[in-house]
Formats: structure tokens, sequence, C-alpha cells
């Protein structure tokens, strides 16, 4: 039976062929290959502290979502033990198998750490795929590794990648790649964002934007 020395060598054979193709590619854009998914108001499903009215806590204007929590905040709903949350969850595009994509432009002021801004939920180990979180302004894959440094205060557009089926996770910004991890395994999955505090070292008040916000599948 294989263990997992023997299967990091080839994990870290895939990390190379994906880079190599993304390098070989020069200019190509993360979304080329792949095909939008329409979405309606419908398809977002907003999650925020239960005792709080959706406006004390999420606005929309202008084609931008604001969302913000504080540290304090009650979680989303009365018998959840989680952290607190203001967050749009991509409803009724869960998926299993494929390749799929989350792209939008995002934003987050100066001031705001602790707080995952972009993650699939659903893993077969563990309650997600990925976060993506900013610590004072360098966006880190959890609380660890970093995959972009100074986002404050200045608009981005962020593309994760999930080829499920060969357990692979892309991050680009600005159309660059900058991260690549193995992910956790086959499970219902879907895409959020917005802000979800972390447990230590957090902001009294976070809070992130979005706009065009787009699902792609190949």
């Amino acid at each position: 039976m294989l263990n997992c020395y023997s299967c990091f060598p080839h994990f870290l054979f895939v990390v190379g062929l994906w880079k190599s193709f993304f390098i070989l590619c020069g200019a190509a854009d993360p979304t080329d290959g792949f095909s939008p998914i329409p979405l309606t108001d419908a398809n977002f499903e907003l999650q925020r502290p239960y005792d709080k009215p959706l406006a004390d806590r999420y606005r929309y204007q202008d084609g931008v979502h604001q969302l913000w929590v504080y540290a304090d905040d009650k979680p989303h709903n009365p018998a959840s033990k989680t952290q607190p949350r203001t967050e749009i969850r991509i409803k009724g595009l869960d998926y299993s198998s494929g390749v799929w994509q989350f792209e939008g432009y995002g934003f987050v002021p100066n001031g705001t750490s602790g707080a995952t801004i972009t993650q699939i939920h659903g893993a077969a180990m563990g309650a997600t795929t990925l976060m993506l979180a900013v610590y004072n302004g360098d966006m880190r894959y959890y609380n660890r590794d970093v995959v972009t440094t100074a986002l404050y205060d200045k608009w981005f557009r962020l593309n994760v990648v999930h080829d499920v089926d060969g357990a692979m996770v892309m991050v680009f910004i600005d159309g660059v790649q900058k991260f690549v991890a193995k992910d956790k395994g086959p499970a219902e999955l879907y895409f959020k964002c917005g802000v979800y505090a972390a447990r230590a070292n957090i902001s009294y008040y976070m809070e992130s934007r979005w706009k065009d916000i787009k699902i792609f599948k190949k």
C-alpha cells in the first residue's frame, strides 16, 4: 500500500506540470477553455450574524457587494459554534467532480486582518478545501503559506480553479498564478466569498467588497 511519502513525489510532479503549463501559455487567461455559468440572484445566498438584519452587515450598490462583520458578532445561526461571518455562498452550483472556477474582483480595506475572504467549502478531510485569508494586508492559504502581498485598498482580480479529478487547487491574482495546492479529497463543494473571522489574531472590524462574481466550468 502506498504511504504519504511515496505519493508526495507524484504530487510535486503534478504541481510542476500545472506550473509549466501556465508558463508555456504565457499570457493565457485562467478562464481560457472554461464555459461561464449564468448566475441569478438565487445563486447568491447571504449569511450573516443571526441576530442582525441583513442591512446591518451587507450593502449592494453600483454592482459592488460590501460585506462586514465584527469580532464579537454571533455566528450565522444559533446552533452554530463557528466564528462570525458575513459571506456570499454560491448556491445551486455545488459540485463533486470536474474542473470549476470562481472569479471575482475583491477589495480589502486597510485594517481588516484575520479574515477569510474566499473559500471552497467541503472536503473529504475537514470542513474546507481552500481558505484564502488576509492578515495585515497579505493573502495566505489558511494562516500559513503567503499567496500574495500588499492587497489593502486596491481592487484585485481573483481566480480560484479547482480540478477535483486532478486533486488540485490553483489561485490566480490579476491573471497570474500565485499558488498551487493539493486538495482535500472529493466532497459536496461550493464557493464562498466575504468575511469569515479566524479564531485568533483578528481585527475587531473586518470587511471585503466584491464585484463581477462569475463561475466557470470545464
